[in-house]
């Protein structure tokens, strides 16, 4: 994203809606806002302008609460980055079975189906205040967090609208169209993506795509009305046919020879990404930092391309309260005003992850983002169009188990040269070994 100015307290309180600036003039106090990462369990506090706040690592939730501290300087957060998504998801089960539970948590949108199956862990946020404010939220994205009965268990932070990052550079060596509109009109289908692919290594003797897995496979799954579960819940990971046929683009990539065999979020990946060691790779709107961080000297190099397909996502989060934490209400306080629609705008300005907020997908301060660092991509447009996109799914209690054995399937043809005629059933075999169905 742009390399925004952060904004003056001042403007931000005067961006405020009435119902955060009530919800900020409940609290009272003299500490200190403060932000602070460890390691271990969290403590709970009798303070009630303090509270706990667990996070997982490598989206800085760190910059918002320092936005927060602020707008509620008399208010103190201990926020502690645990780890992984997943390595957070587990803290955070351990801890419901009979630790120390924090105030608040962020838990990612693929492990949120395995805690509303036990509602009653968590605080019903309609019981202060998400009722009112529910309707601010993609439909989509916040019905994934509402029990039948009507419980709120979560308000979204983000969702990951899809883009394809790519080199401009590499792409004009290749002899291919470097313009976004162009480039982006070379691969209306997956199919047309490997093709392209087969173009530029053909003509460069290089990777195309990082991999097949994250870049071919999890894009074209997403694009789906139903993935791994049908609308009545039912598993269907094995005898749907949009996950068959995804899979099968993936080996498709990795036959055709484009991938770089380099595994998302690894230091070979991250290294890769600044040596030009592939020319494209499936962006959500957070990925951007990722680019920018890992390859700080290809600032202007990269562009933006609509994803095969038209739509897709990847990622998001939600904010969530358990029901033994100690100061709900001032965790809840910093869910109001950090998941507004003001808020959620000015986090994207600063750190590009897209709002949940449709309210703001309209607006010319994101309809007209452009960004420097991608050769002045409109990011606004881009992704919002590829959310809009989307036709709602079911999310299930396996999610993250199903996909991650699709994507160890996968890599293991891809980087280990397991037999690609066998990969599916692998697949479906140890999805079937780690869930029990």
């Amino acid at each position: 994203m742009n390399a925004q100015s952060p904004m003056s307290s001042k403007m931000i309180a005067a961006a405020l809606t009435r119902r955060r600036l009530l919800a900020l003039s409940a609290l009272a106090g003299g500490t200190a806002l403060t932000a602070t990462a460890c390691s271990g369990g969290s403590s709970a506090s009798d303070d009630p302008n303090t509270f706990t706040f667990w996070s997982f690592t490598g989206i800085n939730q760190g910059d918002s609460v320092e936005t927060y501290k602020e707008l509620a300087p008399d208010i103190t957060v201990r926020l502690t980055e645990v780890g992984s998504t997943q390595e957070t998801a587990q803290a955070l089960t351990t801890a419901l079975a009979g630790g120390n539970v924090p105030d608040l948590v962020l838990i990612q949108a693929g492990d949120m189906p395995k805690f509303m199956k036990n509602p009653g862990n968590f605080t019903d946020l309609a019981t202060l205040g998400a009722d009112a404010i529910q309707g601010d939220y993609v439909d989509w994205v916040i019905e994934q967090v509402i029990t039948p009965e009507g419980q709120i268990i979560g308000i979204p932070t983000d969702v990951g609208g899809m883009g394809v990052a790519y080199r401009v550079d590499l792409m004009e060596a290749a002899g291919l169209p470097t313009n976004r509109d162009e480039v982006s009109a070379l691969w209306p289908t997956w199919e047309d993506f490997i093709a392209t692919g087969q173009r530029y290594t053909e003509a460069t003797g290089n990777a195309f795509i990082d991999n097949a897995a994250t870049s071919v496979f999890l894009q074209a799954v997403s694009q789906g009305e139903e993935q791994y579960y049908s609308r009545d819940g039912e598993l269907v990971y094995a005898t749907n046919p949009i996950v068959r046929q995804s899979f099968d683009l993936g080996l498709q990539a990795i036959a055709a020879g484009i991938t770089a065999r380099l595994e998302s979020f690894t230091e070979g990946w991250s290294a890769g990404m600044a040596q030009g060691a592939f020319a494209a790779v499936a962006a959500p709107s957070w990925m951007l930092g990722s680019i920018r961080s890992n390859a700080p000297d290809t600032e202007g190099l990269w562009d933006i391309a609509t994803i095969p397909g038209g739509s897709g996502n990847w990622g998001g989060s939600y904010l969530s309260i358990p029901a033994r934490a100690a100061n709900p209400q001032a965790a809840w306080d910093y869910i109001a005003t950090m998941q507004s629609p003001e808020q959620q705008l000015q986090h994207f300005l600063n750190s590009g992850s897209l709002p949940t907020t449709p309210e703001n997908y309209d607006k010319p301060e994101l309809t007209g983002l452009t960004d420097p660092f991608f050769n002045d991509a409109p990011t606004g447009q881009i992704f919002t169009q590829a959310v809009l996109g989307l036709e709602p799914f079911v999310n299930g209690e396996f999610n993250s188990e199903i996909s991650n054995e699709l994507l160890n399937a996968l890599n293991g043809v891809e980087s280990d040269g397991a037999p690609a005629d066998a990969a599916w059933d692998t697949a479906i075999s140890n999805i079937q070994t780690a869930i029990g169905a």
